[in-house]
């Protein structure tokens, strides 16, 4: 066996005879110019004229874009020279063999004769010149002025589609294949116009040629008649200028329904779909259009002397389509509702069912138990009222929306028991008492009713289990229990409380740069890339987090940054200079309304830290050097100093020198992760101060 492989370029077997057909098939038509044919061809070749003249209407008519029939200049000049050259061969013919009788030119000429014409030729020259006028001044004439106007339209607008596409391109928007593809479509519609300006001249021309033609086959024929075959003027009139008539239109009927759809092809434009849905789907857009047209349809039924049933007819089948129309078009618009909703419920339950779904995590998960499942679950519309009401307050006090949270349950784990994760990782476990209420206590305070003593989950403070049957008691006794679903819920805020540098993404940073308004955008884009990048700021938000600072006044925050990034690129140093541009908010935050209660370092403290901070030679802090038992000492101290106050159920903030402060943060994190630690320069002007004591 052996196999056959073509050259690249090399046009297959089937490919090449193809192209010699077509060779030849030109080649005849340019022989027909020169030689003479035998009548029964003649007709094969004007019935071949009238077929493919209605084909190429019909692909004119069928195609959703004008560059789909990209040969039609091509086409055109084939068909346009198929009509000359038996145009040509009909006068051999007439001139030659009409003093024979009607028949001498074929039986196509004498049946549109007869037929169109009556038998009367003064009929024919009337119709045939109506025919000319259409096609010369009407059709074609606006189909060359389409064709100028888009080929001058569509040369002027390459140079900006270009540019477009290499925006598109350099954006990431496209790949390098679509550009391509863009533009070589894009050259192809700059031809096609092109090419249409020069090919609408042909249809003109071939118009005036028919004209032409016509004329000399009556004259001719006359003459010939005449002087050679001894006919009589009048008899050879009758029978020339029937037989050049007959000619003129089997030439006509063809070069009108390709002018038409030349006409067609290029008043398409840009608009999309066959001709039929593009004319008849835009008329019928407009029910009340419909309307209006039915009504004035019926006045002219009903007026004297016009005649009733074709207005009446008319005017129904518009008024049925103006209401039948809006119901046609709100079927249609459910059925893509309902095709589109189920190829998102596949797409969906293909994600949940492949490999890759395992692979994402949810960002705040809420494990259940199966036993706290079923009781949590009961009533599941309130559990997401208070889920959404917890998110919609992290919102307004942080300034960005925390992520959905998923509440799921296991049954590895014990059935009163439940996990917090945040992305995939369990920071937060504990095991509640099902159908018992939660109970606070002040340290060493009994209960008025029997309990079981605990710890509070989300705070660690000393609180009790009781049965739910004593809630009325406690209420009475001014005590505020809390059912598994409060202490759960405060639980988890609490987690997403501390969590909050891991939940503010890449995503949602540059989701809340784009609600900015428009100034602040345009200082975001003095900011990134010349001075840090949307990483730097996203970590300087992190950094606020991670301290609770709310980040809800964004455009102050880029105020502060776009003050210092020039000068310093650190991110932990960027973020002590914004939060003493935002202290007036912090102040507020911490006294919320009230005086702002402080407990400063003692003079030892003060003195220890600032011999810590090493420096270079231009003054900056360059590292933090403390002794292990002066770090132990101060953790004694401060233990000492908070916890006092922390029993009284006061609110307050540590107080330290500015360059101190987050070395500071740093060690009081570690004991007391809540414990805001503010330096000198973060007390905002106005805010009632109030001195609680000191760590010393």
């Amino acid at each position: 066996m052996t196999e056959t492989t073509l050259a690249p370029g090399a046009a297959s077997p089937t490919e090449s005879r193809r192209d010699v057909g077509f060779a030849i098939g030109i080649v005849l038509i340019l022989a027909v110019l020169f030689l003479p044919i035998p009548t029964f061809l003649i007709d094969i070749g004007l019935a071949l004229s009238i077929a493919l003249s209605v084909l190429i209407l019909m692909v004119a008519l069928w195609i959703h874009k004008p560059l789909e029939f990209s040969s039609f200049p091509t086409v055109l000049l084939i068909a346009t020279m198929l009509r000359l050259s038996l145009n040509i061969a009909t006068t051999r013919v007439i001139l030659a063999n009409g003093h024979e009788g009607l028949d001498a030119a074929g039986y196509i000429i004498n049946g549109f004769s007869n037929f169109v014409m009556s038998g009367d030729f003064v009929i024919g020259l009337i119709v045939f010149a109506i025919l000319v006028t259409v096609n010369f001044l009407v059709i074609t004439k606006g189909a060359t002025r389409i064709a100028e106007v888009g080929a001058r339209f569509t040369l002027d607008a390459i140079p900006g589609k270009q540019m477009a596409i290499d925006a598109d391109l350099n954006a990431g928007l496209i790949n390098d294949k679509e550009a391509q593809r863009r533009r070589s479509e894009l050259e192809e519609e700059s031809s096609f116009f092109g090419a249409m300006d020069g090919a609408s001249k042909f249809v003109r021309g071939d118009a005036i040629a028919g004209l032409i033609i016509t004329a000399v086959n009556v004259l001719g024929g006359m003459i010939i008649g005449v002087t050679r075959h001894g006919m009589t003027p009048a008899d050879a009139a009758d029978v020339f200028t029937k037989l050049s008539v007959g000619d003129g239109l089997v030439s006509q009927i063809p070069a009108l329904v390709v002018s038409l759809a030349a006409g067609l092809l290029v008043s398409k434009g840009g608009t999309r779909g066959s001709a039929d849905k593009a004319v008849l789907g835009q008329l019928g857009n407009y029910p009340r259009a419909l309307f209006v047209a039915s009504i004035l349809m019926g006045v002219f039924a009903l007026m004297p002397g016009l005649p009733f049933l074709p207005f009446a007819l008319l005017g129904g089948i518009m008024g049925f389509t103006g209401y039948a129309i809006p119901r046609k078009l709100a079927a249609l618009k459910r059925a893509e509702e309902a095709t589109a909703s189920a190829k998102e419920e596949a797409r969906k339950a293909e994600q949940r069912d492949s490999v890759k779904e395992s692979l994402k995590t949810a960002e705040i998960e809420l494990v259940l138990g199966k036993q706290l499942a079923s009781q949590m679950m009961t009533n599941h519309g309130e559990l997401s009222r208070r889920v959404g009401k917890m998110r919609r307050k992290f919102a307004e006090q942080y300034g960005f929306v925390v992520p959905d949270i998923r509440v799921t349950d296991s049954l590895t784990l014990a059935p009163k028991s439940y996990q917090i994760k945040v992305h995939g990782t369990i920071v937060a476990a504990q095991e509640v008492k099902v159908g018992e209420l939660l109970v606070l206590t002040d340290q060493g305070q009994s209960l008025p009713v029997p309990g079981d003593e605990t710890r509070e989950p989300a705070f660690g403070m000393p609180a009790y289990w009781v049965p739910s049957a004593y809630k009325d008691e406690l209420v009475r006794r001014n005590m505020q229990p809390a059912d598994n679903n409060t202490v759960i819920l405060t639980h988890l805020s609490e987690v997403i409380r501390n969590n909050l540098p891991q939940l503010l993404s890449y995503k949602d940073m540059r989701n809340l740069f784009d609600r900015l308004e428009p100034e602040y955008r345009k200082l975001l884009d003095d900011i990134c890339p010349a001075h840090t990048s949307y990483s730097g700021l996203q970590a300087v938000l992190k950094l606020l987090l991670a301290e609770r600072v709310s980040i809800r006044n964004l455009h102050l925050i880029l105020e502060a940054v776009a003050e210092i990034v020039p000068h310093v690129r650190r991110s932990e140093q960027v973020v002590e200079h914004v939060r003493m541009r935002i202290a007036q908010q912090i102040c507020g935050d911490l006294a919320e309304g009230g005086p702002l209660n402080v407990l400063r370092l003692g003079n030892r403290w003060d003195l220890a830290f600032h011999q810590s901070l090493k420096r270079d030679n231009k003054g900056d802090v360059i590292e933090f050097d403390i002794e292990p038992q002066q770090v132990e000492d101060f953790g004694a101290d401060l233990s000492r100093a908070v916890k006092t106050h922390m029993r009284d159920g006061m609110r307050f903030a540590i107080v330290a020198a500015p360059e101190a402060r987050p070395y500071v943060r740093m060690i009081v994190e570690r004991m007391f992760p809540t414990l805001p630690v503010l330096s000198h320069l973060e007390i905002a002007r106005g805010v009632d101060i109030r001195q609680i004591g000191s760590v010393s």
